[in-house]
Formats: C-alpha cells, sequence, structure tokens
C-alpha cells in the first residue's frame, strides 16, 4: 500500500474518534475553558465599569484595581485547576504559587494578567466553535427525523425536504461528527501549550529553580562519595583489626607448631608446613587489600606519604612530588590515591617503562595530579577497563581525566580534581 494511504486500521480509529473517551475530555476541556474565560471576563467587567462611573473619587478607582486583580488572580487558579485536572499537567509545575497579597509585584503576574484577557476570549472563541461542531454535525445527521418540520421553500429555492437534499444535509452531519473530535484535540493542545507559556514560570524563575536543582544534586553527590569513602574506611578498620589479627594468631601457632613437634610423622609436618605458608600467604594477601581499599597511612598522615609509600612498593623508580598548600577533603585525597595506585599498576604490567614520575600541585583553583612514563604508549581509557573505571570515579568528584599515549610514548595521565566538594 502507497505510504501516506489510510490504512484499515487508520479508518476504523477516525471513524471511532467520536466515542472515544479522549476525544469527549478534550471536548470538556476547552468547554471549561470557555466558560472559566466568559465568568472571569464578567466578573472583571463590574469592577472595570464601577470604577468609570466613580472616576472622580480617589478611592473607587483603585479599589476596582484591587478587586480586579483579585477576580484576575482567582481566574488564574481556576485556569490552572482546569488544565490540570483535564490533561494531568500543571502549567505552573511543582512550585507552590505566591501568596496573594505578594503576587501582583511577581515577575509572572502581568503575565498571567495578559493570559486572563487575551486568552480568554480566545478560549471562549474556541468552546464555541467546538460547541458548534458537535451541535451542528448533530442537528445536520439527524435531518431525516427532522427534516418534514421545516418548510418547504428553502433559501435560492431550495427544499431541505427532498430527498437529495436530506441525503447531502444527512452525510455532511456525519462529516462534521467526525472532523469534531480532530478539531477538539488540536484546540485541547492549543489550550493546554498556552497555558504553558503564560501560566508557567518565567525564564528567571526556570533558571532559578534549575540551580537549586543542580546544587542540590550537588550536595546529594558530595554526601554519597564520601558515605562510600566513609564505608570504606569502615571496612578497612574491621578488616585490619577482625580478619588480619586473627590470621596474624593463626600464622604465629602453626609456625610455633611447625618449630616445636619435630618428633611427629613427616606427612604431618608437611601438612603443618603447608599450613603456615598457606595462612602467612593469605596475611599478605589481605593486607594487600586492605591497603587498597583504604591505606591507613591517607588518613594519618596525608597524601603525601601515602604516594610516597605506594611508589616504594612499586617495582619500577618513581619519582613523587606533592605540592599542596593544605589537605584535601578526605574523599579527594581517596580518589587521587587510587588513580596514583591504579596508573602505576598500568606502569608496571603494560608499558615496559624504566621509569615514572607522579606530580600533584594545585593549579588555577584545581587540583592537578600527572602520572607520566617512558613507556612503549598505546593506552586507551576505551579499551581498558581499569582507565574506564578510573575515568568514572574521577567524575564521581567532579573531575576530569586525560590521557595521551601515542604508539611509542610517552604516556601522560592528568587529572583534574575540585579543591573541595
Amino acid at each position: 500500500m502507497p505510504r501516506g494511504f489510510p490504512t484499515r486500521a487508520g479508518i476504523g480509529a477516525w471513524c471511532r474518534s467520536p466515542i472515544r473517551a479522549a476525544t469527549w475530555l478534550a471536548t470538556a476541556q476547552v468547554a471549561a475553558g470557555g466558560a472559566v474565560g466568559l465568568a472571569g471576563l464578567a466578573a472583571v467587567a463590574m469592577p472595570i465599569a464601577v470604577g468609570i462611573e466613580l472616576a472622580r473619587s480617589v478611592v473607587a478607582p483603585v479599589l476596582a484595581l484591587v478587586v480586579i486583580l483579585a477576580v484576575v488572580r482567582g481566574c488564574v487558579v481556576l485556569q490552572r485547576s482546569r488544565v490540570t485536572v483535564f490533561t494531568g499537567v500543571d502549567p505552573a509545575g511543582s512550585r507552590p504559587g505566591p501568596s496573594w497579597w505578594r503576587w501582583p509585584f511577581t515577575a509572572g503576574a502581568w503575565r498571567q494578567v495578559g493570559y486572563h484577557f487575551v486568552a480568554g476570549p480566545v478560549a471562549i472563541g474556541m468552546a464555541t466553535l467546538v460547541g458548534a461542531a458537535w451541535s451542528g454535525g448533530l442537528l445536520l445527521a439527524s435531518a431525516p427525523v427532522h427534516a418534514w418540520t421545516l418548510p418547504p421553500d428553502g433559501p435560492l429555492g431550495w427544499n431541505p425536504r427532498a430527498p437529495l437534499a436530506v441525503a447531502a444535509t444527512t452525510v455532511t452531519g456525519l462529516l462534521l461528527l467526525l472532523l469534531a473530535p480532530a478539531l477538539a484535540t488540536a484546540l485541547a493542545r492549543a489550550d493546554l501549550a498556552v497555558a504553558r507559556a503564560f501560566l508557567g514560570p518565567t525564564r528567571r524563575q526556570e533558571r532559578a529553580a534549575l540551580d537549586r536543582r543542580v546544587s542540590g544534586l550537588a550536595a546529594s553527590r558530595a554526601a554519597a562519595v564520601e558515605a562510600a569513602d566513609a564505608e570504606r574506611r569502615r571496612i578497612e578498620r574491621d578488616l585490619h583489626d577482625g580478619a588480619q589479627q586473627r590470621l596474624v594468631s593463626l600464622a604465629m601457632n602453626l609456625g610455633i607448631a611447625r618449630a616445636m613437634l619435630k618428633d611427629l610423622p613427616e606427612p604431618a609436618r608437611e601438612i603443618i608446613a603447608g599450613s603456615h605458608e598457606e595462612a602467612k600467604l593469605a596475611l599478605t594477601e589481605l593486607r594487600g587489600f586492605i591497603r587498597d581499599l583504604h591505606p591507613a597511612v591517607l588518613d594519618e598522615l596525608g597524601l603525601d606519604a601515602a604516594l610516597s609509600g605506594l611508589a616504594g612498593r612499586t617495582p619500577v623508580p618513581v619519582d613523587v612530588r606533592v605540592d599542596l598548600p593544605e589537605r584535601l577533603a578526605p574523599a579527594l585525597e581517596s580518589v587521587a590515591y587510587f588513580v596514583v595506585s591504579e596508573a602505576l599498576t598500568n606502569v608496571v604490567k603494560h608499558s615496559g617503562a624504566s621509569r615514572a614520575e607522579v606530580n600533584l600541585a594545585q593549579k588555577d583553583g584545581r587540583v592537578v595530579l600527572t602520572v607520566a612514563d617512558d613507556g612503549h604508549g598505546g593506552a586507551d581509557t576505551a579499551r581498558g577497563s581499569g582507565l574506564a573505571g578510573l575515568s568514572r570515579r574521577v567524575a564521581s568528584v567532579d573531575g576530569t581525566l586525560s590521557l595521551s599515549s601515542p604508539t611509542g610514548g610517552p604516556t601522560r595521565l592528568t587529572v583534574e580534581l575540585p579543591c573541595a566538594l
């Protein structure tokens, strides 16, 4: 079937449109808008007339203006409620409106006054148009029922009782009834768009709300990062004071048994010796895990000492330079430490470098961390899961990570972090 040609399903939906609930909801929305607009204009006309009549008095025009503003505010509230009831959308959003006495002095008050005086008559016109479409279509479609009541001599000599005239009138009415749903839906959408434009917040209010939202998200993110860092420190303390101490005790007992029980059979002594070695290996792995989870030296002596200790455990010679005027927030220190730890691990495993350097300094209100090596290069954040994880961890504290690693080297990893969360 050619594109754009109506399908059977489309024709069926169009024929069912006059009995759909959405059609009558749109019709009711437009009709209610016209009723509220008409009532508002009628309520405003009275104080205007009184103010003109008593224009010589100073109090009357002022009182009339107050009454007009109160009526307009009430009509605005009704229009917002009407749109919300019929569409489920509040034109003003979730922002609470100002109090009645402050409303005339707000930025959006006179836009709402304009909506009432401009959109009110338009709403009356839309309601009249939709009502005419439905009532006219129903009247014309029922021509076979009431055509006999019409005079035989119509305008221009046309006989409305003639069978052909009745058939043409009926078909016209049916077409109008089929077009009325589309008209009601289109006008309901236009009504919602106009309400959003006039009754919604101003650009300044939207910008202020967005700024508040961004500030709230930044605060919640900082709290989440700090909570995660505090949880890592708690786990590190629990492992250090609990499981590690038990493994130390176990290794010591196995070592004592290995040294004292010399008269046991050879298989028993081999089992004790193997258990002793396994306990020492497990203790070494646990210490490495605790250190990688959150090194205690980072809390006790700061980032300089922690990075120096990390460089000292790296097989490749590493030059560390830290130049910070004061200590960073614990979460930022943790991120910087683990960036260096992961970078040096990659240097040892993949780069083939003979030496590396770590520089940490404060520049232009940001903390700049650089890890460089003289390896063969070729590193890529898109291909390395470790580097991708570093990027996400740095981004969690509003930092940025960039990597320069051409083939043949050298490789330079640069991370910028904020000075505070």
